[in-house]
This record gives structure tokens, C-alpha cells and sequence, in this order.
């Protein structure tokens, strides 16, 4: 793995000069543009505050970008991270703390999962659960922005149970808050996608927002507040009062963040590798993943992951090598350092905009109009449980849900299995010599769809319901077969023989064949009871 990683520095800096460092640097620029208002945002969606997310943005961009596994990936605080992360911060048994500790264990994770070369993992999952998840994240980040929104007070650690707190507690919206988020969705909704490219209108409804609060200075706008002139913030990393019972707590959490790191991660290098048209190593990802985070808490940050968002800005923008995603956090570290006391002026209800329309867009709307469109009815059925169970359950119990789901969904398809049958004409075939002695009173069932557990009832009752003195069990279109089909086939076989009848296998695949060679049916009936074909078993000559 380490010699993959040279390998793949001296590719990616092989010509590297002057013009291609200018590239990187307006790149770096502009995915910094982009990242600001996601940075600030996503650290207070988190639980923590807009200075967590901008140390996060920026030891994700150095750190992360130095290791990864390819060019282009850009890290950060993300939507998904922060819909689990909310509901540790808010509990006040654990606390911030209890977020810098998941993160740092869940760098671990990941630290283990791409030394073990486990990143493959992420392909087992279905499409349309991960579009239901996505989905059910989206939902939880813009049910999570209401307060910031609208400037109300809730109640609850989710964001279901602040939904329902409004019912005791009131909805009284205030109305300057509302105004100043509204006119960043409003910006956001409308801006020229050509734009965009170059100057995102997430940033540029921030700043209009926060022009219009402090010429008007309206009363009662909740804003950021003080963005510290400092890589170590305050509130990060402690070790204090850590114990045993608080680790096994915070484990499923972890194990979530994760997951979550994971997918995101290798979807977005998957997706952007088909972008650049450039290799992506999964593994030095993960391991790159796993270093960030590690090192995130002991900064005050939160976790991070590859976002796709920034990914391509990235590759859009230009960008030559890895050398973008560190330019990118050094242009966010001296927007912090520069900027701060500006920063600290933006309405807390511009940055719930920002991410109540990043919700909407986070969505897969593609996928999920293709698989309505074209009444993919099982597909559909794996995407809404998914998504519901993200936002009324944790979501590690949605990710199993949804992954349960899918594989009783393709059981169940598996399970379909074509058994025909069709009496052998002997009058027909003996004068053209087409029949073998012995196969006068013979018939042949013809199978189709893999033999297991789930199905082989259907097969054992058609073959049971055959009269004839000779059955042929044509297996041609029988891709797999386990012991429970098998044993099935010999049970039956044996109640044939006892009644003094024959039994032919067929036109088994090298696999399936091996299967019944090893189950012992071979030596037990013989090798005179199977045949490459049916045409060959017809024309041989049985006693």
C-alpha cells in the first residue's frame, strides 16, 4: 500500500510546474469559496459551533488531501455527519466531548478498515438503500434548521422530538430571522448555474444577509458569534473523566460515523475518479480518512469525510493535484484568522438557509425519479423504508434495516424458479435414430433459476407428480445449487430407484456439477445417471 502511494505521487507530480502550482492555487481558491459557508454551517448543525467547522474544513483539507488516495478529493464537515452528531452534542451526559470522542473512534475504524483492504465493503450495500439514507439524512438536517430558521426554541435531542415539542412550546417564528434566511434560500434557488461555477451562491446569500443585519441591526437575530484567531480552539479533545461505560456508549455512534465516512468517501472517489478520468485507490482513502479524523478532535474539530460537493468544484475549477485540497485550507485558514471578527456577524438563520437548501439538494433526485419512473416497485420499497427508518430511528438501525430488507427483496427474487416439463415422444424420435434403447416411457423437466432452500419445494412437488418409469432433470439453466436442493434431488433419487425408476441430470455447469460430485451422488447412483446434454442421455442405451 505504501508503494502504491509513491507510485501515485510520482504519477500525479510528474510535470508539475509553475503553471500547474497557479491552477492548483485558483482552484484551491475557489473550492474555498465554496467550502466557507458549508464549514460554518455544518459546524453548527453538528452541535458544535461555526469555528469547529472551519478547523475541521481546514486539518481535513491539509491533512486528508496530503494522504489521500487520489488528486481530488476534498474533505470536510458534512450534512450526514452532522444529522448523527447533533444528538451527542445535545446530550448533556456526554456533551461536545462525546463528539471528539466518536470522531476519534471512528478514525480508528476507518484507520483499520483500509489496512485490511476492507474498502470493497461499501459496494455491498444496495444503490437504493444508500438514496433512501441520503434521503432520510436530508430530512433530519432540514427538520434540524427550523430554530436557526425561523428563530423559534425547541425542545429534544433529535429532530423529531423538537418537531413535536412546538405542539407544548408554541411555533412563534420571528419575523427580521425569517426574513434574512429566506433571502439566502431565495439567492440560492436562483443564481445562474454558470455562476455558480465561479462565485457559489451559497456565499453570496451569506454575505447579503449579513450586509442587510448589520446595516439594520435588527433585534433579536441570533448570529455566529466569535470566530477564535486559532488552529486550537477552546472546547476540543479531553480525556478527563473518560471511562469504560462512556466508550461502550458512544461505540454504536462511532461505528455509524464511521460507516458514514466510508460510504460517502468512496462514493465520492468512485464518482469523481469517472469525472477526472484517474485511478482511485479505496484503501489509502480509508486510511487517509482515518488519519483525519484521528487528529480532528485534538483541534476542536468535528468528523470529517470527502464531499462530493467540493469534489467537483474542485475538478471543475481545474485542479492538477492533491496540492488543491491543501491550498483550499490554507485560503480557509486565513479567512479565519483575516475574516473572524466578519464571520461573526453572519445570522445564525442564513447558514440554516444555506443548509436547508443543501438538504434539498443533497437528495438523489435522479435515482429516485428513475426508480418511480420506471416502477422499480422493489427498489422503491428499499429507498422509503430506508429513508424513514433514518429519521425516526438511529441511523446504524437504518442502514440495517435497509441492507435486511434488500436481501429478503432479493431472496425473494431469487427465489422465482421456472420448472417445465414435457413427456419424451419415443414414436417420433426412435425411427430417426434419435433414441436410445430403454427410453420408451421417459419424460423431461426443464429448470431454470438458481436451486436453494427457498424454492426447491417447487421443483420437489413437480418432480414427485412425474409418472413415468425415466425422469430427465435437465440443470442447464441452473446457476447455483446449495446442500439443501441437493439433498432434496438425492431423497427423491432414492425414492425413484426404490421404485424401480430412473433418474438423469442433465447439462449441469462445471459448478453445479461439482457440487453434486462432492455431495457423494455421483458414486451413489452413478455416472451413467448424468449426461452433458439431454440429446446425449436420449440416445444412450440404458439397461
Amino acid at each position: 500500500m505504501v508503494k502504491n502511494y509513491i507510485k501515485m505521487l510520482r504519477n500525479e507530480f510528474s510535470g508539475y510546474n509553475a503553471s500547474k502550482l497557479i491552477k492548483d492555487l485558483l482552484a484551491g481558491l475557489t473550492v474555498a469559496a465554496v467550502a466557507l459557508p458549508l464549514a460554518l454551517a455544518f459546524g453548527v448543525a453538528s452541535g458544535a459551533n461555526a469555528a469547529a467547522g472551519l478547523i475541521t474544513a481546514i486539518i481535513a483539507g491539509i491533512v486528508i488531501s496530503a494522504l489521500s488516495g487520489a488528486s481530488f478529493q476534498i474533505s470536510g464537515p458534512t450534512g450526514a455527519m452532522s444529522a448523527v452528531l447533533i444528538t451527542i452534542a445535545t446530550n448533556e451526559a456526554i456533551g461536545l466531548n462525546g463528539v471528539f470522542l466518536v470522531c476519534i473512534i471512528a478514525g480508528i475504524i476507518l484507520l483499520v478498515c483500509g489496512i485490511f483492504r476492507l474498502g470493497k465493503l461499501v459496494s455491498l450495500i444496495p444503490r437504493p438503500v444508500i438514496t433512501g439514507f441520503t434521503s432520510g439524512i436530508a430530512v433530519i438536517i432540514a427538520l434540524g434548521q427550523i430554530d436557526n430558521f425561523f428563530g423559534t426554541v425547541s425542545e429534544g435531542s433529535s429532530a423529531i422530538d423538537k418537531l413535536i415539542s412546538y405542539g407544548s412550546l408554541g411555533f412563534k417564528p420571528h419575523l427580521w430571522t425569517l426574513l434574512l434566511g429566506l433571502i439566502v434560500v431565495v439567492i440560492m434557488i436562483v443564481w445562474p448555474k454558470k455562476w455558480n461555477a465561479k462565485v457559489p451562491s451559497s456565499l453570496i446569500g451569506i454575505i447579503v444577509s449579513t450586509v442587510i443585519y448589520v446595516i439594520f441591526r435588527f433585534d433579536g437575530v441570533a448570529t455566529v458569534g466569535e470566530i477564535p484567531k486559532t488552529l486550537f480552539l477552546e472546547d476540543r479533545l479531553s480525556f478527563a473523566g473518560l471511562n469504560l461505560d462512556m466508550l461502550t456508549a458512544l461505540l454504536p455512534s462511532a461505528i455509524t460515523v464511521a460507516a458514514l465516512g466510508m460510504i460517502e468517501s468512496l462514493l465520492c472517489g468512485a464518482s469523481a475518479s469517472r469525472m477526472k478520468n484517474e485511478p482511485f485507490d479505496a484503501n489509502i482513502e480509508l486510511i487517509a480518512q482515518g488519519a483525519g479524523n484521528i487528529l480532528i478532535p485534538f483541534f476542536g474539530g468535528v468528523p470529517a469525510t470527502a464531499a462530493i460537493a467540493r469534489t467537483s468544484v474542485a475538478i471543475k475549477s481545474g485542479a492538477q493535484t492533491r496540492l488543491t485540497g491543501i491550498f483550499h485550507a490554507l485560503w480557509l485558514l486565513a479567512a479565519m484568522f483575516l475574516l473572524g471578527s466578519v464571520m461573526a456577524l453572519v445570522p445564525m438563520s442564513a447558514l440554516g438557509g444555506v443548509l436547508i437548501v443543501t438538504a434539498w439538494r443533497m437528495n438523489e433526485w435522479h435515482a429516485i425519479k428513475y426508480m418511480f419512473k420506471k416502477k422499480f416497485v422493489g427498489a422503491i420499497l428499499q429507498f422509503l423504508i430506508t429513508m424513514l427508518a433514518t429519521v425516526i430511528f438511529d441511523l446504524t438501525i437504518a442502514i440495517i434495516i435497509g441492507i435486511v430488507f434488500s436481501l429478503m427483496v432479493f431472496v425473494k427474487n431469487a427465489a422465482h424458479l421456472e420448472v417445465t416439463s414435457a413427456k419424451v415422444e419415443a414414436s417420433r424420435l426412435a425411427p430417426r435414430g434419435e433414441l436410445g434403447n430403454g427410453h420408451d416411457d421417459s419424460a423431461v423437466v426443464y429448470v431454470t433459476g438458481d436451486l436453494f432452500f427457498a424454492n426447491i419445494g417447487k421443483l420437489s412437488g413437480i418432480l414427485t407428480e412425474c409418472g413415468e418409469k425415466e425422469v430427465l432433470v435437465s440443470l442447464r439453466g441452473v446457476p447455483d445449487i446449495d446442500i439443501s436442493s441437493v439433498e432434496t434431488l438425492e431423497e427423491w433419487c432414492r425414492e425413484m430407484r426404490a421404485d424401480g425408476r430412473r433418474v438423469i441430470f442433465c447439462g449441469m455447469n462445471s459448478k453445479v456439477e461439482a457440487v453434486l460430485r462432492r455431495s457423494g451422488m455421483y458414486e451413489e447412483f452413478g455416472d451413467e445417471c448424468f449426461f452433458a446434454s439431454i440429446d446425449k442421455a436420449l440416445m444412450a442405451d440404458v439397461e
